[in-house]
Order: C-alpha cells, then sequence, then structure tokens
C-alpha cells in the first residue's frame, strides 16, 4: 500500500511519501514513490505515485525517456509550456501504460490501476498542484480543496481536515504531515517510514529542501509520542458522559 499527500500553501508546495510497497512477514519491500523534475530557473516538477508498481514505474520511465528525446513525443515534460500540459502528459502517459496491460492479453485493467499528484511551476506560471486518475483526467488543487491524497487515504485525513490552513509555515506543514502519516502508520502497517519530504518554494523553478526521514529519526518519534500523549490529555479533558436520568 502507499500513502502520499501534497499540500498547497501560500508559500509554495509541500509533498511527502511514503516507501513501503509490500508488508507480508517474510517480504517487505521499499521503493522510492516520489520523482522530481527540474531545469533550475525553468521548471520544477514533483510526481508521487500511488497503485501498481509496474504501472507506475512504466510511467516514471516512460516520462524521463520521452524527456531525454522530446522529438519522439512533443511536448515533453521538459518541453510543457504549462502545468496543465504537464498533468495531462503524465494523464495520457498513465492511461497508456494501463491500456498497454490490458491489450496485452492482461485481465482486470483494475489490477495494474495508479493514481499520481503531481505539482509544481512551469515558466511564468504560478505553482500548481493535480491529482490524476488511472483513466487520465484530474483534477486541480485549489482553495477549496488545498491538499490531495493518494493511497491509504483515511487515517491520515482528520488531522488535515482539522488542522491545515493554506498560510501556514512549512515547518509546521511538515510537522502536520508527520501526525498524518504517524496515524496512518499506527493504523496500518501496509504503509511505514522511510518517508520522502519535498518543500517546494513558490517561484523559484527550482527543487527546494528534500530530505528522507527514516525510521529512527528523532523528531518523528518526538511527535508520534507527543501526539499520543496530546490526544490522551485532549480525551480526559472533555465533559464526562452521563446517562440521563430516568
Amino acid at each position: 500500500m502507499t500513502y502520499c499527500v501534497g499540500l498547497k500553501l501560500k508559500r509554495g508546495l509541500v509533498f511527502m511519501s511514503d516507501t513501503r510497497t509490500n508488508s507480508g512477514i517474510d517480504n517487505i519491500s521499499t521503493f522510492r514513490k516520489m520523482f522530481i523534475f527540474e531545469e533550475p530557473g525553468e521548471r520544477c516538477i514533483t510526481i508521487m505515485t500511488a497503485g501498481n508498481l509496474a504501472t507506475t514505474q512504466s510511467v516514471i520511465s516512460l516520462l524521463e525517456e520521452r524527456g531525454k528525446a522530446p522529438d519522439d513525443r512533443n511536448p515533453g515534460i521538459y518541453k510543457a509550456k504549462s502545468m496543465f500540459q504537464v498533468a495531462t502528459l503524465i494523464g495520457d502517459t498513465l492511461k497508456e501504460v494501463i491500456a498497454s496491460h490490458t491489450d496485452s492479453g492482461q485481465q482486470a485493467d483494475a489490477m495494474f490501476s495508479a493514481t499520481i499528484i503531481v505539482g509544481g511551476q512551469v515558466g511564468d506560471g504560478e505553482a500548481r498542484m493535480f491529482m490524476i486518475y488511472p483513466e487520465g483526467n484530474f483534477i486541480e488543487a485549489s482553495e477549496d480543496t488545498p491538499f490531495f491524497q493518494i493511497g491509504e487515504t483515511k487515517y491520515g485525513r482528520p488531522i488535515l481536515v482539522r488542522a491545515f490552513e493554506p498560510d501556514m509555515s512549512f515547518e509546521d506543514a511538515i510537522k502536520l504531515l508527520l501526525v498524518s502519516f504517524d496515524s496512518t502508520i499506527k493504523a496500518n502497517l501496509s504503509v511505514s517510514l522511510p518517508l520522502d519530504l519535498h518543500a517546494y518554494d513558490a517561484d523559484s523553478r527550482t527543487r527546494g529542501r528534500e530530505m528522507r526521514i527514516q525510521a529512527d529519526n528523532a523528531y518523528f518519534e518526538e511527535i508520534s509520542t507527543g501526539w499520543g500523549v496530546a490526544l490522551k490529555n485532549a480525551f480526559r479533558e472533555l465533559p464526562d458522559f452521563a446517562f440521563p436520568s430516568a
């Protein structure tokens, strides 16, 4: 399974993804699910993937190969003139890869399904973020929908809905994401550390601060423990329940 989140802030975009793909007792695998395409000063595009690993790796490989040979597919990811064109290109590529599996005799295209978050900035355009569905269509983040989740979304969503603010700092946004990921990891063993992080500064058009948060990261442990204690304390402070009088 997977958990990936993209936040659209006033000051930029923040992306975080886990790296677990299998969680069987004797079959635990780690693969990167975050990819960055960059031409410093001209464009910076971050992609996160969830779903069938063969499908998502094929999509990323095609984007990379066609980016090196833009004449083979125009415009390639390095030639697209807007983030809308980038989202359209990725959607078409995803749809193409899924169709190629089913056309080659494989059954049940749902087995090869994948969902993608892409965000970044191209040229003079603003920083934008999209969620792309297996069918190749997509929606854009907005004031009404300022963040996207893909993969195992339900456990980490409540904290995002309650606490996210578009004018929050990168540091607060990352703290919020770590709480969201901790809640997901606690509830579902198919999501796990390491976590990949990318914070993109709006209008920089170059990759921002990146890091991989390992299982032994002291700050993550502090957040995890502190959040558990805070929840217990908040629960104790709530009014006591009482049955109505007979």
